[in-house]
């Protein structure tokens, strides 16, 4: 076989592996392999070896090339965590002897402090839709349970009408690594959940059956792509200069809870984060908040 016939068939291994073992997503799936597919082109480029025949030095010249045309620190952090992975695979299979990978440290990533809505953002943001038209109350109730809920973007677009109870006030989801949550959605959001169910969702659906809550003009279910278009327009419209994600109202739940005087581990479990660390950024946040707090209102600020 030739590199790249030994190469598709390693990683068609290491995927199959993945999937068996811890049921990863397709697209994870897809973005280890991903990886390795390119380090697996520049290693035949660079020294005509596949994957299994890659040395230490092989590594660290890789990812030396990738800071020489200036990739960013989190992807080149990402690609190395791709290859230990998959040359701890190659070691447990007996594939290889030794682990190339091993030694390598990952890059310094920089401390991204999320882009965060103040409260008057948010409220203006959730007044914009046009809650008269069926599409209009859809997006503000799909922004009303997000901002109350903290729910990633994928997870909202995903909901299914038996996942939301309107008598205990809280919506099931099944977030990251297949792990499920109990996310309460408070009454402002329930309002709006029990008004779009009863007087917008069957028009948009028309004919059509739908197992999904929230659902568009054609009937179909809403899409990461549809949701961000609709947010970045209704901030356009709310007059929101600051730079937007698909994250940007779970921020801003984490955010304004904490500033509230919320309890880290709190904000982690409503987050649905495996580890309290990445909920730390958010103190940050809020501490910047309650600096500016202090300085304008305390007499010695």
């Amino acid at each position: 076989m030739n590199v790249f016939e030994i190469n598709a068939e390693l990683l068609d291994e290491f995927s199959d592996s993945l999937w068996l073992e811890d049921g990863l997503s397709r697209n994870t799936l897809a973005s280890y392999c991903n990886d390795l597919r390119q380090f697996g082109v520049w290693l035949e480029k660079s020294s005509s070896l596949n994957l299994i025949e890659a040395r230490h030095s092989d590594l660290l010249e890789f990812l030396a090339y990738k800071v020489s045309i200036k990739v960013k620190a989190n992807t080149t952090s990402r690609e190395l965590s791709s290859l230990k992975r998959f040359y701890r695979f190659l070691l447990r299979q007996g594939k290889i002897q030794a682990d190339p990978s091993l030694n390598i440290s990952a890059p310094k990533l920089p401390r991204n402090l999320p882009h965060n809505l103040t409260e008057k953002d948010v409220e203006v943001l959730l007044r914009t839709p046009d809650v008269k038209q069926p599409i209009g109350l859809r997006d503000r109730t799909m922004l009303e349970v997000l901002y109350a809920s903290g729910l990633r973007v994928s997870e909202l677009v995903n909901l299914k009408v038996a996942q939301v109870s309107l008598s205990t006030g809280v919506v099931r989801v099944m977030g990251k690594g297949g792990k499920e949550r109990l996310a309460p959605l408070g009454e402002e959001a329930l309002n709006w959940i029990d008004a779009y169910m009863a007087e917008a969702r069957l028009k948009l659906l028309g004919e059509k059956v739908s197992e999904a809550l929230f659902v568009t003009a054609r009937g179909s279910a809403m899409t990461r792509q549809a949701f961000w278009h609709l947010i970045r327009r209704h901030a356009s419209q709310a007059g929101i200069s600051k730079p937007l994600s698909p994250h940007t109202l779970r921020h801003a739940f984490a955010t304004h809870l904490l500033n509230h005087g919320a309890d880290l581990r709190v904000v982690q479990l409503l987050l649905g984060h495996s580890d309290i660390s990445t909920t730390q950024i958010y103190t940050h946040v809020a501490s910047a908040r309650l600096k500016q707090l202090h300085v304008k209102h305390h007499p010695r600020g």
